[in-house]
């Protein structure tokens, strides 16, 4: 029996705790680090990893790749989750996975494992874009192994081991980050009557205390991607990085949702995406300017249907292929500017141009120069309304 592993490896308490786990039953574990941009001191991850008993770790830097294919692809889709999730975490696990699955090729490794719990999506994500990359790799899950039930066991089982760890009762909270969004639940949340305190948020000032002056950004998109602000020409992650920036010393980007998980429970989670809010803001807009009204409001379902597949896991599949077809075809003509007004945490687009912008102020206008025939509205009606004239 193969016992090489490649384990997806975050450094924080699940993960650490599964790789002294796996060393205690004969794993020879290979501790893999994907920089999505979550931050943290990548030296000192290491260091934790090998003191918990991995024998290697593999780190790589994602963020160009993260950012260019996987998050700007779906904001081009328009994927928003049940309205109110941007899908950070989500997008981040089929190329974490597909580096597991690269990482185990390399290494001549049998099984790749992660730290997902038993009751999550994630355990899915990973599992299902696995599968479809390289079906014959065993999957080890040893959250839904182990006969730990709470973050309270694990930390008692860490200090016994004497791993490592940041986390601590008094600070329950599980965070998942990287530069499109975060993600947080657990201590305080998990009740959805409780507000959530402001030492939960990482990313964004509480938009009472942002600043009273609004702030002006302007974002030029190119086919549906970001690619330049404020007139200065941007790489997909200086771009996100900048905005993340800005928008969080506004306020902007804070989501307080009850969502349907895959598994089939709900669960209650907070989203701070600066960035990913601002930009789906401006893309939304530019978009309503440049496409014509059906293929807006048809991509309108598409949209809801590829959000539905980021969460789900299934971005390797062939109804994802399918509908990037779709998406990158509706994009051809979405480039533009699109000026953002951040005041307190709201982020209104408040001025758009395009070279393919499809309003005629000639036929819009009420004032003289007015173009539209109001001669045809009465027919228009009648024929509109005849199948409903009793």
């Amino acid at each position: 029996m193969d016992k090489k592993v490649v384990l997806a490896y975050s450094g924080g308490l699940d993960t650490s705790v599964a790789v002294r786990w796996l060393a205690d039953r004969g794993y020879e574990v290979i501790a893999y680090m994907a920089d999505v941009g979550q931050g943290g001191d990548f030296k000192k991850l290491k260091k934790r990893a090998l003191s918990a008993g991995a024998v290697k770790v593999v780190i790589e830097d994602l963020k160009k790749e993260f950012a260019e294919d996987f998050v700007f692809q779906s904001l081009k889709a328009g994927a928003v989750y049940e309205s109110g999730y941007l899908l950070a975490t989500a997008l981040s696990r089929p190329i974490i996975a597909k580096g597991l699955v690269e990482t185990a090729r390399k290494e001549k490794a049998g099984a790749v494992g992660h730290g997902c719990t038993g009751k999550g999506n994630d355990q899915v994500r990973f599992e299902v874009t696995v599968m479809a990359l390289a079906p014959d790799l065993k999957i080890i899950a040893p959250l839904r192994e182990w006969n730990m039930y709470s973050r309270g066991e694990e930390i008692e089982y860490a200090r016994e081991k004497n791993i490592d760890i940041d986390v601590t009762k008094k600070s329950p909270y599980s965070l998942d980050q990287n530069i499109w969004g975060i993600s947080i639940e657990c201590g305080v949340l998990e009740d959805p009557w409780n507000e959530p305190p402001q030492d939960a948020y990482r990313m964004t000032q509480d938009p009472k205390k942002a600043p009273n002056k609004a702030t002006y950004v302007e974002i030029e998109f190119k086919k549906g991607c970001p690619v330049a602000l404020n007139n200065k020409k941007c790489g997909a992650v200086e771009i996100i990085t900048k905005l993340n920036e800005i928008g969080g010393k506004n306020g902007i980007g804070r989501t307080d949702l009850v969502e349907n998980r895959l598994v089939g429970i709900k669960s209650r989670e907070i989203y701070e995406a600066p960035a990913g809010w601002i930009l789906h803001n401006s893309h939304k807009e530019l978009e309503a300017l440049v496409l014509d009204r059906e293929l807006l409001h048809f991509k309108q379902g598409v949209s809801l249907k590829y959000a539905e597949l980021v969460y789900y896991g299934l971005w390797f599949t062939p109804l994802k292929r399918a509908l990037d077809g779709f998406i990158d075809k509706t994009q051809v003509k979405v480039s533009g500017t699109v000026k953002v007004k951040l005041l307190k945490g709201t982020a209104s687009v408040v001025s758009r141009k395009s070279p393919h912008s499809l309003y005629k102020k000639e036929m819009a206008t009420y004032d003289p120069g007015d173009k539209f025939d109001r001669t045809v509205a009465e027919g228009f009606i009648k024929v509109w309304g005849m199948p409903y004239k009793k």
